[in-house]
């Protein structure tokens, strides 16, 4: 398995075409093994404590395999979409992982 954590960073006004996006590559990464465990929209009342600016979204996603991820990175119909991504996103803080324990 491979988790990643994303913070992701919207540009104000842009909301609908992220949210857009993510209508067609959330359900799609099923189709490659993967999936959010996590979608969060944190309310900054909610940080104990933070040094920067709070993310418009936190996903939490799983993969079987690197592969699979990818796969799915490539697919056509997800790379048709990435303008919607680039004009939408100003920047991800991603960390990549694996399950411990």
């Amino acid at each position: 398995m491979i988790y990643i954590t994303q913070f992701i960073f919207i540009h104000p006004g842009k909301e609908k075409q992220f949210l857009e996006f993510e209508s067609v590559a959330i359900p799609m990464m099923e189709e490659y093994k993967g999936k959010i465990l996590y979608r969060i929209r944190p309310d900054p009342e909610q940080f104990v404590d933070h040094t920067g600016e709070v993310p418009y979204e936190i996903h939490f996603i799983q993969f079987n395999s690197k592969q699979d991820l990818e796969l799915f990175m490539k697919d056509k119909r997800r790379v048709d979409l990435v303008p919607l991504k680039e004009e939408s996103v100003r920047e991800v803080f991603l960390v990549q992982g694996a399950r411990i324990g």
